[in-house]
């Protein structure tokens, strides 16, 4: 069926990703608040374990826009991932294939690790035009639109993610995969797309991201 639905593009407007989300195994999180998708297993065990590899091989303390002031806001340590590994090319056509979204208008993909007590507090994945650093993040390729994010693990406790606008905390699950509108249906940031990436209590916790722009990447 998705071969006949149109290309969602930038991701603005949102009906037609919206429209490619509206398949068969993946949950639409009720909320009349954001719009927000949930589908297990996404990815298999064996590319999720790999992506790991790729991720332990890179990862670097993980940096943030705009700290407000406080040092223990983000915690995790990131990786950015090669679009010529293999690995991460079949992730970017399954991550396309879904939503319909134009690569062009993609961010490289990024991977993302938790250790105990690591946490990302509440924050959206946009940038504020009034921020400090916003001309610099958004000057060529405009705000983020859509974002995509897949756990490759499900630590022993804690480091689920929790949508507090709705009450919604979702449990990382190997290969389960959330992705999210970050504007509401008149092109607007949406607020209620904030959400806090919840300590690990336990174990490590990974996930990888891919972000989408208003305007071609790069």
């Amino acid at each position: 069926m998705s071969e006949h639905l149109p290309s969602s593009g930038s991701g603005l407007p949102p009906e037609p990703v919206i429209a490619r989300l509206s398949a068969p195994g993946v949950q639409r999180v009720p909320s009349a608040k954001l719009d927000l998708f949930v589908r297990k297993d996404f990815l298999p065990p064996e590319l999720c374990a790999a992506l790991i590899e790729r991720i332990d091989a890179v990862r670097r303390p993980s940096t943030i826009s705009d700290s407000n002031g406080d040092a223990s806001y983000r915690t995790s340590e990131t990786g950015d991932l090669s679009a010529e590994d293999p690995a991460v090319i079949e992730v970017e056509r399954r991550i396309l294939a879904l939503t319909g979204l134009d690569p062009a208008h993609g961010e490289p993909l990024q991977g993302q690790r938790y250790a105990v007590g690591q946490e990302f507090k509440g924050h959206t994945d946009y940038f504020e035009p009034s921020g400090i650093d916003y001309q610099r993040y958004c000057g060529v390729a405009g705000n983020r639109t859509w974002t995509v994010m897949v756990y490759l693990n499900q630590p022993e406790a804690g480091g689920a993610t929790r949508f507090k606008a709705i009450d919604k905390i979702v449990q990382p699950e190997t290969g389960k995969l959330l992705a999210w509108n970050n504007r509401r249906a008149d092109g607007s940031l949406n607020a209620a797309t904030l959400h806090h990436g919840m300590k690990v209590r336990a174990g490590v916790k990974y996930v990888i991201t891919k972000w989408f722009r208003e305007k071609a990447w790069g």
